[in-house]
This record gives C-alpha cells, sequence and structure tokens, in this order.
C-alpha cells in the first residue's frame, strides 16, 4: 500500500538534495516520478535549487487553487512516486488531495519542506502533513554551537529579524538569508533583539 510521507527539517536539513536523490533512485530503476513545488518558492524558478549546488527540473510549479488531483491525472497515472519539496507552501486542502492521490490511485507521494516558520509558527501545509502523513521523518542539522537544530531565523543584511510576513523567499534580492539554530540559541537570540541589545 503506498504511503504519505513528510520529511521535515531546519533550514541546511539537505532536504531538496535528498528529494533528488531519491528521485534520481527511482529512475535508475526504471521507474517514472513526478517532482512539485508551489509557486511561492520563486527560488529556482521551475527548478530545484539545492544549496550544494544541485538543481533538477520541476514537472509541475503549484499554485494555492490548483488541484493536484487534476494535476496528476494530466502529467502521468503511470509515476511510481510523486515528490513534493517546500511542501509547507501546500494548502490544507493540497495536503488532502495528496492523500487522496496515494489512497485512490496508490502512488506514493513524499513530501519535503520545513515544520514551521522564522517566529515558530507552523505552515499550513506542514501542520496538515503532521497531522495526516503516514510516516514522519525529522531530518537534522546543526545550530552554530553544535548542537541539534530546530528552528529557521531569518537574517535582513546580516542581522537577525523576528518580524515581518510568514513567507519571504531568500534569494529574492531582498536582502534575506535563513540560518538554523538550536532552541537555546534561538531563544537567547531572540530575547536580545526584542530587548534592542543586538
Amino acid at each position: 500500500m503506498a504511503k504519505l510521507y513528510f520529511r521535515y527539517g531546519a533550514m541546511n536539513a539537505g532536504k531538496s538534495t535528498l528529494l533528488m536523490q531519491a528521485a534520481y533512485n527511482y529512475e535508475q530503476q526504471g521507474m517514472k516520478v513526478l517532482i512539485f513545488k508551489p509557486s511561492v518558492d520563486t527560488k529556482g524558478d521551475e527548478y530545484l535549487v539545492s544549496r550544494i549546488g544541485l538543481k533538477r527540473k520541476v514537472d509541475a510549479i503549484i499554485k494555492k487553487e490548483d488541484s493536484l488531483i487534476e494535476i496528476v491525472n494530466r502529467l502521468n497515472l503511470e509515476a511510481s512516486c510523486i515528490f513534493v519539496d517546500e511542501a509547507q507552501f501546500l494548502t490544507s486542502g493540497q495536503v488532502d488531495e495528496l492523500m487522496e492521490i496515494v489512497v485512490f490511485l496508490n502512488i506514493p507521494v513524499i513530501c519535503y519542506g520545513l515544520r514551521c516558520d522564522f517566529l515558530g509558527q507552523a505552515f499550513e501545509g506542514s501542520s496538515r502533513l503532521l497531522s495526516i502523513a503516514h510516516t514522519i521523518e525529522e531530518m537534522k542539522t546543526i545550530c552554530t554551537c553544535g548542537k541539534k537544530a530546530m528552528y529557521n531565523v531569518r537574517l535582513k543584511n546580516g542581522k537577525y529579524v523576528f518580524s515581518g510576513n510568514q513567507i519571504l523567499i531568500d534569494g529574492d534580492n531582498n536582502d534575506i538569508s535563513y540560518t538554523s539554530l538550536c532552541p537555546v540559541c534561538y531563544y537567547h537570540i531572540r530575547k536580545k533583539v526584542e530587548e534592542g541589545n543586538d
């Protein structure tokens, strides 16, 4: 039986890289895959881009109003697996459609994404995936101090920021970047910033 998987991790956990590797493994066995990413992720345009330099063209860029079932039916019913990068940007309804694809089309779906934003708040897609996915796997990365990173932190012009829109893509000529921190570093830095000491 096919399953819905959610593989989540903080920034720099290698999610896009592992997605591309897993898709390649399927293809090496002669199987077809479909790769999706939400349109909100403007980095790389129609390509997945990993931080280590790998890139791969996607089969569909998903808009908020899109039906994933319609896209799968239009593209290819013979897919052996569907991969979704940046799944945190999906709507709850789209995540439900992924489960329907698993149940009714018997196609495994593997989603990769962040669990929460730079303020520690859940993204809509991640929240739904954490609620209904058959299998949830944490992909680990490390903080600057060497401990396990769990939080994503936004930087603007190299300075930590703890306010602003939930979604702001790095690399869009906006001087925004992200890093990942352990809870201890995250809360100490956040407290300093909020007290005006950084």
